[in-house]
């Protein structure tokens, strides 16, 4: 059994980056010549629990081109998942059978990936560590489209899928735009908490489009009467009018409005339902014409065809600078990158203590809303336009990108195959 391993994990809702901090993980833990292995925990910290562990060196070994195709590859690797631990003071048990299992493993570091939930896994596993005396380094790497991690100026995943929701919204003008009728476009954007997603929207605008011409934000109360304004005065400088509403949207007594009821995960937070359809509706019932909601849905999250490669170099460099926090002995923390400058751009990969990051979010400052609050103003826009740079190098197969294959996750996956070369 080897000496000194590590061990990661993913959590959390997918990105078309959190599988290249796994690579930068992986890459390290390579070239450290201190660790030995990395394994990678399936399904979050479930797979630590459940004893589904991958071997991630040996397939870094002896699958050709692992790490570099890890790299590109959307969703999560390892998979994931929303588990809650409970507090180690009521019950420590399930703690206890991890470190347990960190010792089976002979694990040095544990590395979780994710978002604000997952930061709470990170927080409470070095909490219990400290207690016992553990001098396994417990840290997290961060990812999450929502922008919403506070300490960081930004998380991976979110230049993607900003990438992503700005070139849908140029699209959906094109294709708006073609209409002479008058005509309302309302596209939904995710965002419960937080709508810097829904502000990257604002990314599309160039000479000849100014869309999105209305951008709602969760940050600020909704009125629906001001909307309904909104959109009229809109309607007398444009044929096509293309609206960008985060789905967190609420009214001043703090009521999403929404086509469902919300119903909550086990963090206790809000799933959302037709925020767009919602509005839509408002519309249809006060101004005669043609109306349309579209909902971007997941497709924001895992759009790795249209990612930034900006994006994805950063969360690799976190991964890889994660391992390097374990060996020069930092514990309790997230990675963090702290930008110097936006033009030209350039951040700095550093550490946060943990603590005060867990199951909070971070909002848009007010000062970067436009003052009616339908808008972004340019400082957010300045902040925003470097995140998006650059396009990495795909490759494809069969006219499909080819990502690293899943169905170590699952099993049961089968698909008919139409082609001999697939």
């Amino acid at each position: 059994m080897s000496q000194k391993n590590v061990i990661v994990a993913q959590s959390g809702g997918p990105t078309a980056a959190i599988n290249a901090s796994l690579a930068g993980v992986i890459d390290a833990v390579t070239k450290s010549e201190v660790y030995d292995t990395v394994y990678g925990s399936l399904n979050g910290i479930l797979g630590i629990l459940d004893d589904h562990i991958l071997n991630l060196s040996r397939q870094a070994a002896d699958i050709p081109d692992f790490i570099h195709t890890l790299k590109f590859s959307p969703a999560m690797y390892l998979g994931s998942c929303r588990y809650k631990l409970a507090d180690y003071e009521d019950d420590d048990s399930t703690f206890a059978f991890i470190f347990h299992q960190f010792k089976k493993y002979n694990i040095k570091a544990f590395f979780y990936i994710g978002g604000n939930d997952s930061m709470d896994t990170v927080s409470k596993l070095s909490r219990y560590g400290e207690q016992i005396g553990s001098d396994i380094r417990i840290i997290g790497i961060p990812k999450t489209i929502d922008n919403d991690l506070l300490a960081t100026d930004h998380t991976p995943g979110y230049g993607s899928a900003a990438k992503y929701v700005a070139s849908s919204i140029l699209e959906i003008a094109h294709d708006t735009y073609i209409y002479s009728v008058k005509s309302v476009t309302i596209v939904e954007i995710m965002g419960r908490d937080a709508g810097w997603l829904t502000a990257a929207s604002a990314l599309a605008r160039n000479s000849y489009s100014g869309a999105p011409h209305l951008i709602y934000f969760p940050e600020l109360p909704f009125d629906k009467e001001q909307f309904i304004e909104d959109v009229k005065a809109q309607l007398k400088l444009h044929n096509n009018v293309i609206v960008a509403v985060s789905e967190g949207i609420r009214d001043k007594d703090g009521n999403y409005f929404s086509a469902a009821k919300p119903t909550s995960d086990q963090f206790g937070h809000a799933q959302l339902s037709g925020t767009g359809k919602c509005l839509e509706y408002f519309i249809k019932e006060a101004i005669p014409v043609k109306v349309r909601s579209i909902e971007l849905n997941v497709l924001q999250r895992c759009a790795a065809h249209i990612s930034s490669l900006t994006d994805i170099e950063e969360a690799f460099a976190l991964g890889g600078e994660a391992v390097n926090s374990a060996l020069r002995g930092d514990t309790k923390c997230m990675m963090i990158l702290n930008r110097v400058s936006n033009a030209p751009y350039k951040v700095e990969i550093q550490t946060a203590d943990i603590t005060g990051i867990a199951n909070a979010a971070k909002a848009i400052p007010r000062q970067w809303l436009s003052q009616s609050g339908n808008d972004i103003t340019p400082e957010l826009y300045d902040y925003l336009a470097p995140l998006i740079v650059g396009e990495p190098d795909i490759t494809y197969k069969n006219g499909l990108p080819a990502y690293l294959p899943v169905d170590h996750l699952n099993p049961l996956i089968s698909a008919p195959i139409y082609r001999k070369d697939c």
